[in-house]
């Protein structure tokens, strides 16, 4: 009976205490300070690739050495026929379209949307200030049609499982694997008639996989029981399944639209659905001192360092935070997986049968970028001298490509000869971020600025993207390039990571843009660029071309007169 009346009193008092208010303590506010610290992601974000990000640079490549006119295009709403796909296949068609017009400028999409459900503060925007005429939208030359075309789930579907029972253990074993095909179609259409163009399709499909397996054990030790449970499972998501889809078809047609070998692009090692997972296994069995080492030789072989094999923590850093940037990476300058892939893919061999070897990962060699290498492996082997081989990384990552951007006429098929009065148009494009000034000498040898200049007055300018001389999509381009006098004509640029100019307020650098250069020849501007610069870091790039007087208009041969008509009386 005392028992019961301790517990009684014991519920009484507790009650009593739920009915006071609770009042936080400093255990609470110590517990609830971790709240904003714990919910922060665990790993550092990463940017969506596919194994066809690499063939769209390669299609980048391609397409500005065609000189492909820049192009108005736009898509429409890619549609999930099955229902079982929630992506914005459309967004990542835009993406793709973009990706291949980094430095070729082939493509601009026209982002116009009808559709009343999906229309924003942008579209009603324009809406309204179309309707007040104070605003034009052009006609889109070519559109992307295509559709999200089945989900077949589990079409491919194994079980197994196994289990064993004795009187006091009892243990099972279990194993399933499932595999789900999702097709895309896409299809070009010419806007001006609302036609597909025929030929000009691609249709792709692509295995999504899921499986697991588990373990369980059970027993009995005298009157108590023990059980155990452990199991592992992975399943591929649709996302990043339809963006390699996605990216696949719109090389495909855009490829065959462009009549451009876009199969080389196609057929690189890295688009081997192993080559991430090889690479991954590989970064996993290194030491975090052989994957310091490895990025290291791969960073001074592109010119980001200067010593290979030797780098400081903060001369190390500032160079990943550069290199991220320029393969578009989340810069945060650690080495992570995507450095380390990023880096070293370029030396990594897939033989016939599929087989992953790595090349020469103990010394790095120069990489070049252009097109030509998308297409056969590279080799971090090198026996040259450390001082040739800090020399040609230097001279590998600071080359300027540039190339006139005229399209090749018939009296002109190299586009290298020009006549007076014609107008020319240039891109240059960085294999590192750096600052750049462009330099044109006319046939007199008169040398002015062109970049930067009053619409673009800063001279950094980031790594794979194209600098276009003048600015053809700016409707203000702030100058033209026409050739005025018959002769040989040039445009250099020089790059530095440094802002050279920023301290020259007087002398002939310090002239203003697209005015004259007394006695300053290209070369002279140089040499002036590598006193300031005295590093042997100075990036650079020219091209040329003749300019001939303009080919006289064929007359027409006067008519003969007229043979006089007798009269008649």
């Amino acid at each position: 009976m005392r028992i019961i009346t301790l517990v009684a009193a014991a519920v009484a008092l507790t009650l009593a205490g739920c009915a006071t208010p609770y009042r936080p303590s400093d255990q609470d506010a110590n517990f609830a300070a971790q709240a904003s610290a714990t919910n922060r992601p665990l790993i550092q974000p990463a940017r969506s690739f596919s194994s066809y990000s690499t063939s769209l640079a390669c299609m980048d490549h391609l397409l500005r050495d065609m000189r492909l006119p820049t192009t108005l295009i736009t898509s429409k709403y890619i549609p999930d026929a099955s229902g079982k796909v929630t992506v914005a296949a459309k967004e990542m068609v835009i993406t793709a379209l973009s990706q291949m017009s980094r430095t070729s400028s082939a493509f601009r999409f026209v982002d116009y949307e009808v559709d009343i459900v999906r229309q924003d503060t942008v579209q009603n925007l324009t809406t309204l200030l179309l309707g007040a005429n104070q605003m034009q939208i052009q006609r889109p030359a070519l559109y992307v049609s295509g559709a999200i075309s089945f989900v077949d789930q589990n079409i491919i579907n194994n079980r197994s499982d196994v289990g064993t029972s004795a009187s006091r253990l009892e243990l099972a074993y279990s194993k399933n694997r499932a595999s789900t095909l999702v097709g895309l179609e896409l299809h070009l259409g010419e806007f001006r008639t609302r036609t597909l163009i025929p030929g000009i399709e691609s249709a792709n499909e692509v295995v999504i996989s899921n499986g697991g397996q588990g373990l369980d054990v059970a027993g009995r030790i005298g009157s108590y029981g023990v059980q155990f449970n452990v199991g592992r499972d992975f399943t591929q998501g649709t996302g990043a399944a339809l963006r390699t889809l996605v990216e696949l078809g719109v090389i495909e047609v855009i490829g065959k639209w462009a009549r451009v070998p876009y199969w080389q692009c196609l057929s690189l090692d890295q688009t081997h659905p192993d080559f991430q997972r090889s690479l991954l296994d590989w970064y996993n069995a290194d030491s975090e001192a052989q994957k310091r080492t490895n990025v290291i030789n791969a960073l001074s072989a592109r010119g980001y360092l200067k010593a290979t094999g030797v780098a400081g923590d903060a001369e190390l850093k500032r160079s990943l935070v550069r290199f991220q940037a320029d393969e578009d990476l989340v810069t945060h300058g650690q080495i992570t997986f995507e450095v380390y892939e990023r880096a070293l893919r370029d030396y990594v061999r897939v033989d016939a049968q599929g087989h992953f070897s790595r090349v020469g990962w103990d010394k790095a060699q120069v990489v070049s970028r252009k097109t030509d290498d998308f297409l056969s492996p590279k080799t971090l082997a090198d026996t040259d001298s450390a001082g040739a081989a800090d020399s040609k990384a230097a001279s590998a990552g600071n080359q300027i490509d540039l190339k006139i951007e005229n399209v090749p006429s018939p009296a002109n098929r190299m586009g290298t000869s020009f006549e007076v009065g014609e107008q020319l148009f240039m891109s240059a494009v960085l294999p590192q971020t750096a600052h750049v000034w462009c330099y044109y000498q006319d046939a007199t040898n008169s040398v002015i600025r062109l970049y930067p200049n009053s619409v673009h007055r800063n001279s950094l300018t980031q790594a794979n993207r194209s600098i276009r001389l003048p600015d053809w999509m700016n409707p203000n381009p702030g100058f033209f390039i026409e050739a005025s006098d018959a002769g040989q004509e040039r445009v250099m640029c020089l790059s530095h990571e440094k802002d050279l100019l920023a301290d020259v307020t007087t002398g002939v650098l310090a002239t203003p843009p697209l005015n004259q250069m007394n006695g300053e020849t290209l070369e002279s501007i140089k040499a002036r660029f590598e006193g300031l610069s005295n590093d042997g870091m100075l990036g650079s790039g020219s091209v040329g071309w003749a300019v001939r007087l303009k080919t006289p208009a064929a007359t027409a041969p006067t008519p003969a007169p007229a043979a006089a008509q007798p009269k008649s009386n």
